[in-house]
């Protein structure tokens, strides 16, 4: 359905080192890197997620977030781990969530500039 998402960052550098470290685990790497962007996705190729540098990027509000496909539990365990030991603040811990689904295992975090991002294993 999506082409890709682009995200605005003040900090490119420290966007880089956070999102490399969150989504390793998930089998996700950076595909490009420029001046002023950078870009993530399997490693067979494409780039569902862009991020760019601006000065003045902000993360929408209530209601959005980014969730991001988890081979199982243990990768969505280490990108939790990774996003706290990166900079990121805890928006829900691993685990079921049962109110989802009986097979839905999720954990839920801010990135350093306050984009809420998920990673799920259905």
């Amino acid at each position: 359905m999506l082409g890709h998402i682009s995200l605005g960052v003040a900090d490119l550098a420290r966007a880089s080192a956070f999102y490399d470290a969150v989504l390793f685990p998930l089998g996700y790497v950076r595909v490009w890197t420029g001046r002023d962007g950078l870009g993530y996705g399997p490693p067979a190729g494409g780039e569902p997620l862009n991020i760019f540098a601006h000065p003045d990027a902000t993360p929408p509000g209530p209601g959005f977030h980014l969730a991001f496909t988890s081979p199982d539990h243990a990768a969505v365990d280490a990108f939790h781990a990774a996003a706290l030991a990166h900079g990121g603040t805890d928006a829900g811990a691993p685990g079921l969530r049962p109110s989802y689904s009986g097979t839905y295992y999720a954990a839920f975090v801010y990135d350093p500039e306050g984009w809420k991002l998920e990673a799920v294993f259905q």
